[in-house]
């Protein structure tokens, strides 16, 4: 099982599949990964030489933002935004929609479960 990035990427799946198991790469970004290295799209990750893992590792290090590092700056602009107090920073506080959802019927992700209301005629 090769180790990319602090993640361990499944052997059995091809290359561009199994880079997008990293926090940070999406389809596009593993192409361009396996364009730069020099993978062809059907190989698969257990056929990878140790160089060609080592160079997959080097390229992703040296040019993306992935894992701890992508999910602490997106964490610091949240919390950026809450403490400038604007609009969106607001929302975040109080866990409801941030992108002008309606909230009357839906957003029970951001609400969480429904809360009974004592009194409440049907």
């Amino acid at each position: 099982m090769a180790r990319i990035a602090g993640v361990n990427i499944p052997t059995n799946k091809r290359v561009e599949i199994a880079l997008q198991y990293i926090h940070g790469i999406g389809a596009k970004h593993a192409s361009e990964i396996c364009e730069k290295v020099g993978i062809p799209a059907e190989r698969r990750v257990m056929e990878l030489s140790d160089a060609e893992v080592i160079q997959v590792r080097e390229t992703i290090d040296r040019d993306y933002i992935v894992e701890g590092d992508l999910r602490r700056s997106v964490s610091m602009n949240i919390k950026r935004l809450m403490d400038m107090g604007n609009y969106r920073g607001l929302r975040h506080r109080r866990g409801l929609p941030v992108r002008g959802q309606n909230t009357h019927n839906n957003a029970r992700t951001r609400k969480g479960p429904a809360k009974a209301i004592a009194g409440k005629k049907k």
